[in-house]
């Protein structure tokens, strides 16, 4: 098992890529720590965890709390160890619209989540990683954060923003033994590829290369990979799990 012996940290582990990518770390021999601030939703993944027959619990973080993130880090150290592997995957991908029609209150919201949680999760676990001169932090961005998306500009906006810092941490983590990627989810087969309309899924469908979503396990497997000695000598890159999207198709 490639991960066994770590443990990791997943946040928005409540439901969607965040529960799929929990899952697919503890199938590789990970401990996982579920944080959301939907309970319910973490401790089923916590108990899904656990079932494989590894340690986990579900904790309640608001990443945008600062002092909670570091609270909730500590507490990981106590009962199970520092954390080895993070993954940002909280994050909120409801507010659409133009220009004109982007709310001011979302948009300072999407970058507390998206961005400033981001960097309040990977600041709390940093310490420990450079102590023990090891650590893998992977960010979970999107391909509208290198192509754009039309009604997106908070969304795209944050996770552009993402990449960069990632890259900022690639650099300042390669001393301690600290590789930080991206992976950049294209059209996924999840629950907020379902609220859209049917057309609007057939026409993304149709600009990406396979001519088909991708699965949630594809961004999880491309996770657990960048976060075993597999992948030692990878950082600071973006690595589309998007089928071609970012391609000229025609």
């Amino acid at each position: 098992m490639m991960l066994k012996g770590k443990i990791a940290l997943v946040t928005g582990g409540s439901r969607g890529l965040g529960r799929v990518d929990a899952l697919a770390l503890a199938e590789a021999g990970a401990d996982v720590v579920v944080a959301d601030i939907l309970m319910d939703g973490a401790e089923k993944t916590a108990k899904e965890v656990q079932a494989m027959g590894r340690k986990s619990f579900a904790i309640k973080m608001d990443v945008t709390n600062m002092e909670e993130v570091k609270e909730g880090v500590v507490r990981i150290k106590n009962e199970l160890g520092s954390v080895d592997i993070l993954v940002n995957s909280a994050a909120t991908l409801d507010h659409l619209g133009q220009l004109l029609e982007q709310r001011d209150k979302l948009w300072e919201r999407d970058l507390r989540v998206n961005l400033t949680g981001t960097f309040n999760c990977s600041r709390a676990v940093w310490p420990y990683m450079q102590e023990k001169k090891w650590g893998r932090i992977i960010n979970m961005a999107s391909v509208a954060g290198t192509l754009g998306g039309f009604g997106q500009a908070s969304y795209s906006t944050t996770k552009a923003g993402i990449i960069g810092f990632t890259k900022t941490l690639a650099l300042e983590g390669a001393r301690y033994g600290i590789t930080c990627n991206v992976v950049c989810p294209g059209i996924i087969n999840s629950e907020s590829f379902q609220f859209i309309s049917a057309e609007m899924r057939e026409r993304l469908i149709r600009k990406t290369a396979l001519r088909r979503p991708g699965e949630p396990e594809d961004v999880a497997y491309a996770i657990v990979f960048l976060a075993s000695d597999k992948a030692n000598y990878i950082t600071g890159i973006v690595l589309n799990v998007s089928g071609g999207i970012e391609l000229f198709t025609f």
